[in-house]
């Protein structure tokens, strides 16, 4: 499991935001940039470094697992050190997760070019959109699985409308139980709704455990604690 808090990278330090973008250096590998935010002793991390290992690890776990349960798949993923408390390499996960359980679970795709469209399209989605856009990376990372897996495009109607369905139900769940933002649970809500419309409007059924229970409370300094759904207290 990670051992790294929802902080700095560098430091450990405490992350602070703006309201608008500041110019700043990322700490790693000295690309500037504007950003939102910065720890307390002013370091910064890129999303490209923030989430490289991440990414690259979701890649290989999703291509390779035999899972119909995709919240079994993302599990797995968050207790690996190279998957943080909170960031943009989640804006991948779930949307991998889905792919590769949606095949386990009879689903028609090619795996390997599936998250490959992903990996490309999630790339896109920059940390803190969940604040700053008013659309959570993990909703919008659902909506590119089943975009994927409908051959959605700006132009095709039913599959069109499916996505945006899905995105819209995931957003309502998440402004229901409120921030501030926590990628685990987040992520867990848009995997669980992903699995319920995917088998309303595909008829492929994944799997999904009993209870969904969150293993990474301690890690995350902004946990909302029994206010979550996927609490052990819950």
């Amino acid at each position: 499991m990670s051992t790294v808090k929802a902080s700095c990278l560098v430091c450990g330090e405490p992350l602070q935001y703006f309201e608008e973008a500041r110019e700043v250096a990322c700490a790693i590998c000295g690309k500037r940039e504007a950003a939102h935010a910065v720890c307390r002793e002013g370091h910064y991390v890129c999303d490209a470094c923030h989430r490289k290992e991440g990414v690259d690890l979701v890649m290989a776990r999703c291509a390779s697992t035999d899972s119909r349960n995709p919240i079994e798949i993302a599990q797995d993923l968050m207790a690996d050190k190279a998957i943080y408390p909170n960031g943009p390499e989640h804006h991948t996960l779930v949307g991998a997760a889905l792919l590769a359980a949606y095949r386990n679970a009879g689903g028609e795709i090619d795996l390997d070019r599936a998250l490959a469209e992903l990996r490309e399209r999630s790339l896109n989605v920059p940390g803190g959109v969940c604040g700053f856009w008013g659309a959570c990376g993990a909703a919008v990372s659902a909506g590119m699985y089943l975009s994927i897996v409908t051959g959605s495009t700006p132009l095709t109607a039913e599959p069109w409308a499916q996505a945006q369905g899905l995105t819209a139900r995931i957003l309502g769940c998440l402004a229901e139980i409120g921030g501030p933002r926590c990628c685990k649970r987040t992520s867990f809500a848009a995997i669980q709704t992903s699995v319920g419309y995917t088998a309303e409007v595909l008829g492929v059924r994944m799997e999904l455990p009993e209870r969904i229970v969150c293993a990474f409370a301690a890690r995350n300094a902004e946990c909302i604690g029994a206010r979550c759904p996927y609490s052990r207290g819950a």
